[in-house]
C-alpha cells in the first residue's frame, strides 16, 4: 500500500473537518446561504472556517506534488514519508488555527509547504 494515496484522501477530507469544526453546535446555521452565514462567524469558528479555506488551497499543490513524484519514479517510501509529514502538519495546522496559536500555526504551515516543495524537487531530479 502506498501511504501517499491514503494521505491524498485524508488531505482531501481535512477541509470538511475544518468546516465541521466551524459549524458544530452553532445556532442559526443557514443551509440556504451557508457562505454568508460563515462570513459572519467570529473567534474559534471563524478561525476554523479560515483553516478550511487554507486546506482547500493547499490540497491541489500537495496532490500534484505526490502524483508527479510517483510518476517520475521517486522512491515510494520517500514520497510516503513526505506525504505523512504533510498530513500531520496540516492536522496540527488546523488545531493551531482553531486554538489561536498563530506562531506555531505558521511553523507547521511551513513544514507542510516544505514537504510539498521537496516532492516537486524529487520529481524534477528523478
Amino acid at each position: 500500500m502506498k501511504w501517499s494515496y491514503l494521505c491524498l484522501l485524508i488531505a482531501g477530507i481535512l477541509p470538511v473537518v475544518a468546516a465541521g469544526i466551524a459549524k458544530a453546535g452553532a445556532r442559526g446555521y443557514d443551509n440556504h446561504d451557508p457562505r454568508a452565514w460563515m462570513a459572519k462567524l467570529t473567534g474559534r469558528r471563524a478561525r476554523a472556517d479560515a483553516a478550511q479555506a487554507n486546506s482547500f488551497e493547499a490540497f491541489p499543490f500537495f496532490a500534484a506534488g505526490v502524483l508527479l513524484a510517483l510518476h517520475a519514479g521517486v522512491d515510494a517510501t520517500r514520497v510516503d514519508a513526505l506525504a505523512i509529514v504533510f498530513v500531520l502538519a496540516r492536522v496540527l495546522y488546523i488545531a493551531c488555527y482553531v486554538s489561536d496559536r498563530a506562531t506555531l500555526r505558521s511553523g507547521v504551515w511551513a513544514v507542510g509547504y516544505l514537504c510539498v516543495l521537496a516532492l516537486y524537487a524529487l520529481a524534477m531530479l528523478a
